[in-house]
């Protein structure tokens, strides 16, 4: 990318949309205790996808395009040692693949700089057809042959309004909307997952790079 001399302090952003599944059998302890709080199953694997309504590397459009996620952490998400591949639209420009790369590996700095240090192997970074749909509540993700979710909001009192954990200082964002699983499936770099029933967040994303 022509951008590379400036990694770093590039101007970035992200907004959109984030969805997770992961194997706790229960919500995710990471958000509150924010990964200080071991996983339900004493560590994480969890595929997750992002939607990106309007974003930018630079002078790099990343609007329109999605993203795919895979993590490992062995244990507590805060002492990192974490595993991640990507999976990148397939309708991205060679410039934005390598910008997404950029940001996600925390080399971009700002909101996912966490991940320069947190991440101990990138696994890998591919192209691959995503589809990224909402209706009604419902997001529904395909990431090629590799990952195939549908997230639900779990029902709070108020069926109109979804259960959502408030001003937090989870690094996603904010607000994090408790979900679940109808379908989970991840098969990618010699791992194969089915999280369908496990925990779930959806979380609006408002990333950006160094100020």
């Amino acid at each position: 990318m022509a951008l590379d001399g400036d990694i770093g302090t590039v101007d970035w952003t992200m907004k959109g949309e984030l969805i997770l599944n992961c194997n706790c059998t229960v919500f995710c302890p990471c958000v509150v205790s924010l990964g200080q709080h071991l996983p339900t199953e004493g560590h994480c694997q969890t595929w997750g996808g992002i939607r990106i309504d309007s974003g930018h590397y630079g002078d790099v459009d990343l609007s329109g395009l999605n993203v795919g996620l895979m993590i490992e952490i062995p244990e507590r998400m805060a002492r990192g040692n974490w595993k991640v591949a990507l999976f990148i639209d397939d309708r991205a420009s060679d410039d934005a693949y390598d910008a997404i790369v950029t940001i996600m590996s925390g080399k971009a700095r700002g909101t996912t700089g966490l991940f320069s240090v947190l991440v101990s192997e990138l696994l890998g970074h591919e192209r691959q057809p995503i589809t990224y749909e909402n209706e009604g509540k419902t997001r529904r993700i395909s990431v090629g042959k590799r990952i195939k979710g549908e997230i639900i909001p779990v029902a709070g009192k108020d069926p109109e309004n979804d259960l959502v954990i408030t001003n937090s200082q989870y690094w996603m964002g904010a607000d994090i909307t408790v979900a679940t699983a109808n379908q989970g499936r991840l098969r990618a770099f010699g791992r194969v997952w089915d999280f369908e029933g496990r925990s779930a967040e959806i979380c609006q994303i408002d990333w950006h790079g160094p100020k």
